[in-house]
């Protein structure tokens, strides 16, 4: 199967979704942002589904979704967590490039300023801080790509990716 998707992966405020629309324009690829599409199909924010089921009903949400995707020719923006299932990546991976949208995290506790009521399927006790560094590691393991998106304009960020795949 020819790998025609680029996959954005990274932590919440790495600008997945904003770099993402952006990136299909310039890509003529079609956009698709896997947090909404949970929340269309689900009719609920991601926040709800947490708060009523837990973290791990999301997680396990996000995994079935990601897996019945079958997608060519698109800029998928994952959510946050989507590193957590080693099946969902690998199918996102079967079909294209993932991108590892990688923000100091200084920078992302700057950006994210609704870090409790943001939707992030994470343990009560965790911190965002500790979030970054468990998913860091996961993020590496699936990405083609590693674009450091600190510091970069919209059309720096674009370009970069484009680029590199």
């Amino acid at each position: 199967m020819e790998k025609s998707n680029i996959i954005l992966i990274g932590m919440p405020g790495s600008g997945k979704s904003t770099i993402g629309v952006v990136l299909a324009k310039k890509t003529s690829r079609n956009f698709i942002d896997t947090d909404v599409l949970i929340q269309t199909a689900e009719r609920r924010s991601l926040q709800t589904i947490i708060d009523s089921e837990g973290y791990m009903e999301l997680r396990r949400i996000e995994e079935n979704t990601l897996l019945e995707l079958k997608l060519t020719n698109h800029v998928i923006s994952t959510g946050g967590s989507a590193a957590y299932s080693d099946a969902a990546m690998n199918h996102l991976k079967s079909s294209g490039v993932a991108v590892f949208l990688h923000v100091q995290l200084t920078t992302l506790l700057e950006r994210v300023h609704d870090f409790e009521t943001r939707g992030l399927a994470k343990r009560p006790d965790q911190t965002f801080e500790d979030l970054f560094y468990e998913r860091f590691a996961l993020y590496k393991k699936y990405a083609d790509v590693i674009v450091d998106n600190s510091y970069l304009t919209l059309e720096e960020a674009c370009e970069t990716i484009i680029r590199c795949i």
